[in-house]
């Protein structure tokens, strides 16, 4: 492996044990009396494996992969936004940690406050972070400890 491409892996091993996340933007809101407006700011984390399952799910329906995704022109993205811009803020809003806010209004929260161009670049980062590369020392691990699987030994007897 290029020394460049293991830095990478270890800058990311580092984000994803120190759970850093992304903070996005909102729209800023202008208070009486203040020079500067109000900056809101929402961070994306790394979510919980049941979230995963979800975003998964619903990436799934979208039907499209990411390279796809990343290849569309401007038309191209206007008709993903149309016909698939719920299920992108519905998938933004589960890698945010929103225990006191249910998902649905948190993803309507991102539509209509947040610009295309941040869910976007949220969406392309995030797709990138979800693989399930790190899953397969889990099962490789879990499969060589099962306790029920026959060991060389016992194989004639069964006990």
């Amino acid at each position: 492996m290029d020394a460049r491409i293991i830095q990478e892996i270890q800058r990311e091993g580092a984000e994803a044990l120190l759970n850093v996340g992304v903070s996005l933007p909102l729209k800023d809101f202008k208070v009486p009396f203040r020079k500067s407006p109000l900056r809101m700011r929402l961070t994306m984390r790394r979510p919980t494996m049941a979230c995963q399952i979800r975003i998964a799910r619903t990436w799934l329906s979208v039907g499209m992969t990411l390279a796809e995704f990343e290849g569309l022109d401007y038309d191209g993205q206007m008709q993903f936004l149309a016909k698939h811009g719920k299920k992108l803020s519905r998938m933004i809003a589960l890698t945010m940690p929103h225990w006191w806010l249910p998902t649905c209004v948190l993803s309507w929260f991102i539509r209509h406050f947040m610009k295309w161009e941040y869910q976007k670049g949220a969406f392309e980062k995030f797709v990138t972070l979800i693989g399930t590369e790190s899953f397969t020392p889990i099962i490789r691990s879990a499969e060589i400890a099962n306790p029920m699987k026959l060991r060389l030994s016992r194989r004639e007897k069964g006990s």
